[in-house]
C-alpha cells in the first residue's frame, strides 16, 4: 500500500516539474500572451484599470463585512475614475480622428479619408456582409421598377 502511495507522488512530483519546465521553456520562447485593449485607452488610464482590479481582489479577500464595505466603497470610486478617464481618451481619440479626416479632405487624399470615416463610424463590413447588402439593395431596385 505504501508503495502505491509513494508512486502516485513520485508521478505527480514528475508530472509538476515536467509542466514547469515545458511552461517557462514555452514563455521564454514565446513570451507571455497580452490583452489586447482597444486602441484609444491611454496608458494612465490601464493603470487605472490595474489597480481597479486589485482593489476588486481587495473586495473578495475581505474577511469581514467592515472590510468588505469599505473595500466596495474604494473599488467604486476607482471604477467611476476608470469610466471617466476611459471616456475622456475615446473623447480625444475621436477629435484626433476628425482632425485627421479634415486634413485627408483638405488633401484630396481620399483613401486616407474614407479609412478614417471608417473607424469614426464603426461601419467595418466583412466582404460577405458586403456582398449580401448589395444584393438587398439590387433586390430592393428589381421590385421597384416592376412595381410601378
Amino acid at each position: 500500500m505504501d508503495l502505491l502511495k509513494e508512486e502516485e507522488t513520485t508521478m505527480e512530483e514528475n508530472w509538476k516539474c515536467i509542466k514547469e519546465a515545458l511552461t517557462s521553456r514555452c514563455e521564454e520562447v514565446m513570451g507571455r500572451s497580452k490583452h489586447h485593449h482597444k486602441e484609444f485607452i491611454s496608458i494612465k488610464t490601464l493603470d487605472k484599470i490595474k489597480e481597479r482590479k486589485n482593489k476588486k481582489t481587495a473586495i473578495n479577500n475581505s474577511r469581514t463585512r467592515a472590510e468588505k464595505v469599505k473595500a466596495q466603497a474604494e473599488y467604486t470610486e476607482a471604477n467611476k475614475q476608470v469610466k471617466k478617464g476611459i471616456r475622456a481618451d475615446k473623447k480625444e481619440y475621436v477629435e484626433e480622428l476628425a482632425t485627421t479626416a479634415e486634413k485627408a479632405a483638405r488633401e484630396g487624399n481620399m483613401k486616407q479619408l474614407c479609412d478614417t470615416t471608417k473607424k469614426l463610424t464603426g461601419n467595418i463590413l466583412n466582404q460577405r456582409e458586403w456582398s449580401r447588402t448589395k444584393a438587398e439593395q439590387s433586390l430592393k431596385f428589381k421590385n421597384r421598377g416592376t412595381d410601378g
